[in-house]
């Protein structure tokens, strides 16, 4: 069996917010500790007899995959569904489908655009919500990239990290782990493409360490970690032109690296612009560790359903 954090069973997961400190970190450990696990081959079905409803608005490739590959392993089951299944909002409420499916499952994973949908969700079923992304925040994806940054340096305090595009929602909830972690954020973007005001806010209220720039190259300096994500996000294929000339010069390349710290790496949450956000070089280079973030994907989500649905 594996480590219970006795605070989280039942609770929902929105954003990092959400989390204490010491819920953060105990995620991340919990997280390490079934991977080593698993890689030993000690698998014991934690979660047997449990199923996760998976709800889809967006695409998916590693969120869908991983909820469903972790629910396996552990030895649950998932179901998924997606928009047009259920037509919540359109069919029937939100309400009626979060009361439908508490009756059925012990958890619910939802991917959808506005984040309103999830707190309604939330605020109506009795069983843990857990977003799998939202246009405001993407909890899990920061979770599995902490993990694989701790196992990277060994610790997170203290490490400068550096976030180069849109302040989105994976940039929201860098700056809610940043609280968590008492790491060092540089964001760099330009004018008008900030990351959201109250997140920043709140952030800062809880101790983050957070600055705005506008220079990258600059941003980029000394960093122990650059990250970087899509410029356009699944909803904003009409501004494409827009923000493409709005973030001119900031294209990584792996000329970059050479400005980070002696053991600084490159992170992309993927899926990948080449030729905007970064190169194909940059994302298959020495220092990058892109794939072990969408591995760690897997191994953060197992302790995330087994700390929320076990029990």
């Amino acid at each position: 069996m594996f480590t219970r954090l006795t605070s989280l069973p039942g609770r929902d997961l929105l954003s990092l917010a959400e989390l204490t400190r010491e819920e953060f970190n105990g995620l991340l450990d919990s997280a390490l500790e079934i991977k080593e696990a698993f890689k030993r081959g000690h698998r014991p079905p934690v979660l047997a007899g449990k199923t996760l409803a998976m709800i889809f608005e967006k695409q998916s490739l590693r969120t869908r995959s991983t909820f469903d590959i972790a629910m396996y392993q552990m030895g649950g089951h998932s179901i998924l569904l997606s928009q047009n299944y259920i037509g919540w909002g359109v069919r029937e409420t939100i309400k009626d489908v979060a009361h439908n499916l508490e009756r059925w499952v012990e958890g619910v994973m939802a991917r959808t655009y506005g984040h309103a949908t999830l707190t309604e969700l939330a605020e109506h079923a009795d069983v843990p919500v857990i977003n799998g992304l939202s246009d405001l925040f993407h909890p899990c994806q920061l979770l599995a990239d902490y993990l694989t940054i701790k196992e990277v340096f060994g610790t997170l305090e203290g490490l400068k990290i550096t976030f180069v595009g849109d302040g989105n929602n994976v940039c929201n909830t860098h700056i809610e782990a940043a609280a968590h972690a008492k790491t060092e954020l540089a964001i760099a973007c330009p004018e008008g493409f900030e990351p959201d005001a109250k997140v920043l806010a709140q952030a800062r209220a809880c101790g983050a360490s957070v600055t705005i720039m506008r220079d990258p190259r600059a941003a980029v300096r000394g960093a122990d970690v650059l990250y970087t994500d899509v410029w356009i996000s699944m909803g904003q294929e009409e501004e494409a032109e827009r923000r493409r000339l709005a973030f001119a010069g900031y294209t990584i390349t792996p000329e970059w690296f050479s400005d980070l710290s002696p053991q600084g790496i490159f992170m992309h949450d993927l899926p990948a612009h080449y030729g905007e956000e970064c190169v194909e070089e940059a994302v298959y280079h020495q220092r990058s560790r892109v794939f072990e973030q969408a591995e760690n994907r897997l191994h953060a989500q197992k302790a995330v359903l087994y700390q929320l649905l076990g029990g």
